[in-house]
């Protein structure tokens, strides 16, 4: 019996009463701080007198049967033309909505997820995350608050979104392998631009003067090289040029448009979601509060992604407000971790980022076997481990350079943890600088997350809150986690603290060296 339906019978036989009270003694009070504002502030005071800050959740989820989520999922990812039977979808299939995978719950653990019903249940979201940057402004004068853009909009963008930059990303490989340049890291492959331009010119794309207008030296400079994020520049919806651009359709061979027409409505409707995300990033800067976008699938992320560093290019230009997610479990995760810290040194903005092992695997890896198109996801769990490593100290190597940069080290990985606080020791980044942050959720790894508060680092607890029976979702799957977490946690502890005292002792955590 999965944890859900577990809940549901203990609560039919105990009653509602009996019912809140265990869980108040049990799940809900581990994984929840308490029911609204006022009631968790014990818990924020009594983290901030271990040092650790609090990043507040209204963890209030639907509670829908998979058949709802299922229905809810394919009416709003496919567009009015899809629906209507008048238009096929020219997406691929892994930017599709398929039945199979539309309760995007399952399998699921540790994220919580958002169906989208109205436009009404959009704003009401927005209002719940303006809310939690309202009272983590008035917690802490360091806080943080998390976001989904799934609760913002509709998802049909999303995937639409996705699938463009998917294919324009894929078209600069394309013509990388006709130069021979295959197997180099993103930041790495550079097209030489005569070459590209004889290329597209012979795919019938644009004329020859069109395609040179596209490359200048104005935009490329003289190097005679383009690279990634040059490319990704032509798809700016800031520049004209985005509306025609067209790209060849791998199974037919066919020049199709990049960009997919949006009815008056869609059009409306992604015109909010944008408002949404710009209301809540600048109630963020009015509150001092940084602002971090969850992950989500990876047929969501491209998209969402993107949408992030629009917002980190207008509110990061003193200090990173806002903080991209990266999932480290996908293969592609030092490209993406590369080519953003590299986009934010060209445009001048602070980069920031929560690094992440990644909260979909299960459902990632059946969803891409079924339907058929590339695993996205590291083969194995030390793949994995040494991805995460990978990216972080490619970050921790900028933040040396780069005070204004900041990381998140998001993970209640025991190895993790000595890896940052030893590359932190070796570069000389220091608690006091505020570069480096923990995070953990509230009732797990307090074991890592307590010690490291006590010895000065940035810390800080994802902390629900929300009333007994709205959080029940997110207990099911806490307590399904939670089940041998335990496990070692006093050995992990012992040996944290040996690590921190030894530091304590020879001097090297709390300040620079004269």
């Amino acid at each position: 019996m999965q944890g859900r339906e577990l809940l549901h019978l203990t609560r039919r036989l105990l009653g509602q009463r009996l019912f809140e009270k265990l869980m108040k003694m049990t799940f809900y009070g581990q994984f929840v701080a308490g029911e609204d504002q006022e009631s968790i502030r014990p818990v924020i005071q009594h983290n901030r007198a271990f040092g650790v800050g609090s990043i507040l959740d209204y963890g209030v989820e639907e509670d829908l049967s998979p058949e709802e989520a299922e229905r809810k999922e394919m009416e709003s990812c496919t567009s009015a033309a899809e629906r209507e039977g008048s238009g096929t979808s020219k997406r691929e299939r892994q930017y599709q909505a398929h039945p199979a995978f539309g309760d995007r719950r399952d399998g699921v653990i540790s994220a919580r997820t958002y169906f989208y019903a109205s436009e009404a249940k959009c704003d009401s979201h927005m209002e719940t995350f303006l809310r939690c940057i309202e009272a983590s402004g008035g917690a802490s004068d360091d806080g943080f608050s998390a976001i989904k853009l799934t609760a913002l909009g509709r998802p049909q963008f999303l995937l639409q979104f996705s699938d463009v930059l998917t294919k324009w990303r894929r078209f600069f490989h394309q013509m990388a392998a006709e130069q021979g340049k295959t197997g180099l890291a993103a930041m790495d492959t550079k097209l030489e631009v005569a070459v590209l331009q004889e290329s597209v010119a012979k795919m019938g794309i644009a004329s020859r003067t069109e395609i040179e207008n596209w490359f200048t030296a104005e935009t490329l400079g003289v190097s005679g090289t383009l690279d990634l994020l040059d490319w990704n520049s032509l798809i700016d919806s800031r520049t004209e040029l985005s509306k025609h651009l067209v790209v060849p359709n791998m199974q037919t061979g066919q020049l199709e448009p990049l960009l997919s027409r949006f009815t008056e409505e869609e059009e409306l409707q992604l015109t909010r979601m944008l408002q949404r995300m710009d209301i809540l990033a600048k109630k963020a800067a009015e509150m001092g509060v940084r602002l971090m976008v969850d992950a989500e699938q990876t047929y969501f992320q491209p998209a969402i992604s993107r949408l992030t560093l629009e917002m980190q290019r207008k509110f990061n230009v003193e200090k990173p407000l806002i903080f991209n997610t990266y999932q480290c479990y996908l293969k592609d995760a030092y490209d993406n971790v590369t080519l953003d810290v590299e986009l934010a040194r060209r445009e001048g903005w602070c980069f920031g980022a929560k690094l992440v092992r990644g909260a979909y695997m299960a459902q990632e890896r059946t969803r891409a076997a079924e339907i058929g198109y590339e695993d996205p996801i590291n083969p194995t769990y030390e793949a994995t481990n040494a991805m995460y490593h990978r990216c972080l100290n490619y970050v921790l190597e900028e933040l040396k350079h780069n005070s204004k940069a900041k990381v998140m080290v998001a993970s209640h990985n025991e190895d993790t943890v000595h890896f940052t606080l030893r590359r932190m020791e070796e570069l000389g980044l220091y608690p006091a600088d505020r570069q480096v942050y923990f995070g953990q959720l509230l009732g797990m790894c307090d074991q890592i997350s307590f010690p490291l508060g006590q010895a000065g680092f940035p810390v800080y607890k994802y902390v629900p809150y929300g009333p007994v029976m709205d959080v029940l979702p997110y207990l099911s799957r806490r307590a399904l986690e939670n089940s041998g977490v335990m496990k070692g946690a006093w050995r992990e502890r012992q040996l944290l603290w040996q690590e921190l005292k030894r530091r304590i002792r020879t001097g090297s955590l709390f300040h620079r060296p004269a």
